[in-house]
């Protein structure tokens, strides 16, 4: 199904009035330390070419000792781990349609809970460019994607193929329905997808319309800036999260920086931050498939170093909590207010510990402020892009488990195990 509207915004580029300077709190960049880690994911034939990505937990209805974690890792499928970071259970990616055709490539995940009285697992599937569906049940997931499930944003497989397809993903409910939000890779097309359901059981969906985030900036220098890419490719997103509680959505357009626009696509997105290399021209070079720096004009901004990658959200009461981003190209994560004008708070890194190495060039990440299990002050994942020890030339990644606890007492932020429930 083709989008019903497109919202194009290229005048949204000048909109920066949302971005904030940065507070005496949050000077400096603070450390904590991963709990504990998944087993390492290999990203060859061996391993099942599988690279983690990106995280979601489902919470259990009785039971926060029985909830699980989620966790997509490209064509290696979707893995399911418990809070002590088991893996209990591991879908493979759908195989390719036909011998020249892609195959399934799970990018990102997360869960919504009571759509039809069930909880489901939605995953952006960057190979097939379709949603995979998920029903949870005691922690055990059951694939209930429509087998007639259509492209997300492409008429034929040819299209598919030539990769620009479903890329970041996160998922919202109101009163009108459950949708999935969900980018475009190589492009700055996000789309609003409504979930529908289909008999015996199974889910669907339709495309509602699709949001064009800018692709160029005007410079206060009266220049105007593109953020180098390979030709043909314009500035992707893929880090998103929705705020429940206001239907707001936070896009992280990896080169340039945090967007905030309605849930609905609706209306005019506002630059909230800028990434460091917010300006700076580069020159694309076909030889390397990199882009070669400029000399900086300094219209960046002061925290992320792009790229700007996995956005989650810690609630509080009272519709107070912290937007957390991955700023990928300094290993570290800032944090900001969620209310009001997104209030820069301070940044920290995770650093190894006990066995458990850090976290590097991070994706994906998630957070709840519920007790889970042991983390009774609530827990953030983070994909790890660089797992180790290492083994020789092979890329290996995880997910690590940070207690929020020590996360808010290293940044002075506040511990709020009642002021949310993801299943209200």
């Amino acid at each position: 199904m083709r989008p019903l509207s497109t919202i194009s915004l290229a005048a949204a580029a000048l909109l920066l009035v949302g971005v904030q300077p940065a507070s005496a709190a949050g000077q400096g960049v603070k450390t904590v330390y991963p709990e504990l880690e998944t087993p390492a994911l290999f990203d060859d034939e061996a391993g099942g070419n599988s690279n983690a990505d990106d995280p979601a937990i489902w919470v259990h209805p009785s039971k926060s000792s029985k909830s699980v974690v989620i966790g997509t890792a490209k064509e290696g499928g979707l893995f399911v781990y418990n809070l002590d970071g088991e893996q209990l259970q591991h879908f493979a990616a759908p195989a390719a349609p036909g011998p020249d055709d892609e195959p399934g490539r799970f990018n990102n995940v997360d869960v919504t809970y009571g759509f039809g009285g069930r909880d489901l697992a939605v995953v952006s599937d960057r190979g097939r460019d379709q949603l995979r569906i998920y029903s949870i049940s005691g922690g055990q997931l059951t694939d209930v994607t429509d087998p007639a499930a259509p492209f997300l944003f492409n008429s034929t497989q040819a299209e598919v193929n030539e990769g620009g397809t479903a890329y970041g993903l996160t998922t919202y409910k109101n009163s009108t329905g459950t949708y999935a939000v969900v980018s475009r890779r190589h492009n700055t097309d996000v789309g609003l997808i409504k979930l529908l359901p289909k008999p015996n059981g199974k889910v669907g969906y339709e495309v509602v319309r699709t949001l064009a985030l800018p692709a160029t900036f005007a410079l206060p220098n009266g220049q105007t800036w593109i953020p180098c890419d390979e030709p043909g490719r314009t500035p992707q997103v893929e880090g998103m999260v929705v705020d429940d509680q206001t239907d707001t959505l936070y896009a992280g357009q990896e080169d340039v920086g945090i967007w905030k626009v309605s849930a609905d696509l609706t209306g005019t997105p506002v630059l909230v931050d800028k990434v460091k290399e917010f300006g700076v021209p580069g020159t694309y070079d076909p030889a390397t498939e990199e882009c070669t720096p400029g000399t900086d004009p300094g219209f960046g901004g002061q925290r992320l170093t792009a790229d700007v990658e996995g956005l989650t959200i810690y609630y509080r009461d009272n519709g107070k909590g912290y937007l957390l981003a991955s700023s990928q190209g300094d290993n570290t994560f800032a944090v900001y207010k969620k209310e009001g004008s997104n209030a820069y708070l301070g940044q920290f890194r995770i650093s190894p510990h006990n066995g458990v190495d850090g976290v590097e060039v991070s994706d994906g990440s998630t957070v709840l402020n519920v007790p889970l299990g042991d983390f009774d002050e609530g827990l953030f994942i983070a994909h790890d892009g660089v797992n180790t020890p290492a083994e020789g030339d092979r890329e290996i990644t995880n997910f690590k488990f940070v207690g929020w606890g020590d996360i808010a007492d290293e940044l002075d932020l506040d511990v709020d195990t009642d002021g949310y429930d993801p299943r209200d």
